[in-house]
């Protein structure tokens, strides 16, 4: 079942571009990831979502509902933590639940709000004007998951967590898809997009570069290669065109593979080689190819 469907959706803020032509399709039970540096899109992105803007043109529906004109809707069965979060300092774990709980019409206050509170090792008396960024993310956190929502949309979640709590947020959120409820992780960080979610989306500039699942993303990342050859016999090696040369330092290649790993086993075979390293697939390279030509632009 489709929970997020996303068709062509521009948003600009007058003459400035925040996301074009964008396309997204997010299903049940998935943990889903927006990836891209500041400034990409994803959170302009996620406010169309929740209906905090209007599109410029263009769909977004949650639950096969429209993300403006049903956004009330669609906010009673979503749990969202903003990146730029804001809590009233008065606030402690404990009335926070209180509170919030009640404007959604329920009670937070009962075991799973508590149990939340304890598991990221919070002080439910503690006010936020006395709590330090990484006891407020949590707090934010709690917030969003209390009701046992249908849908989590995070944008940039892990902001000021220690990497204990980094890590129990993961487990969190993958209890939480395994009963079924999605996930929807906006990141700027590479490796827990990789370590978290199953499918991923590569904003840059405003628009989708690439809409795939980890495992195809895994697959296209190039490794890196090392080959250190015998005496002074690598100025005459020429390299074959599925290895790309990025560095030669003495009688050692530091390169990245275009190929595949039996072309490589194949050419080093009849080459004068006094060692060959291979590494495992690169998603950072990858990554940074999306980003080659905005860094040059800039």
């Amino acid at each position: 079942m489709e929970i997020i469907s996303v068709h062509q959706l521009s948003r600009h803020y007058g003459q400035r571009r925040g996301i074009e032509d964008v396309n997204l399709s997010v299903k049940s039970g998935e943990i889903f990831g927006f990836l891209g540096p500041n400034g990409a899109g994803k959170t302009t992105t996620i406010r169309v979502l929740l209906g905090l803007l209007h599109p410029s043109q263009g769909k977004a529906k949650i639950f096969g509902l429209d993300c403006w004109e049903q956004s009330a809707a669609i906010k009673r069965q979503v749990g969202y933590l903003p990146g730029d979060l804001r809590l009233y300092p008065w606030f402690t774990g404990k009335n926070a639940l209180s509170i919030v709980g009640a404007i959604r019409g329920q009670d937070w206050d009962q075991k799973h709000g508590r149990t939340l509170l304890e598991r990221f090792q919070l002080d439910d008396k503690v006010t936020v004007s006395k709590m330090s960024r990484g006891m407020r993310q949590k707090l934010g956190i709690v917030l969003a998951l209390a009701h046992r929502p249908r849908l989590v949309i995070l944008d940039e979640p892990t902001s000021g967590l220690d990497p204990l709590m980094c890590n129990e947020l993961y487990r969190c959120l993958r209890e939480i898809a395994a009963e079924g409820a999605t996930v929807f992780f906006s990141s700027h960080t590479l490796s827990e997009v990789e370590l978290l979610c199953e499918q991923v989306a590569i904003v840059r500039a405003g628009h989708i570069v690439a809409d795939e699942s980890m495992e195809v993303l895994r697959r296209r990342a190039h490794r890196s290669v090392l080959l250190r050859f015998q005496g002074d016999s690598m100025s005459r090696i020429v390299p074959p065109d599925f290895l790309n040369v990025q560095e030669r330092i003495g009688q050692t290649w530091r390169c990245e593979l275009t190929g595949t790993t039996p072309q490589l086993v194949a050419w080093a075979a009849g080459q004068p080689l006094e060692d060959l390293e291979v590494s495992p697939s690169s998603l950072e390279s990858l990554f940074h190819r999306y980003y080659e030509g905005e860094e040059k632009a800039s």
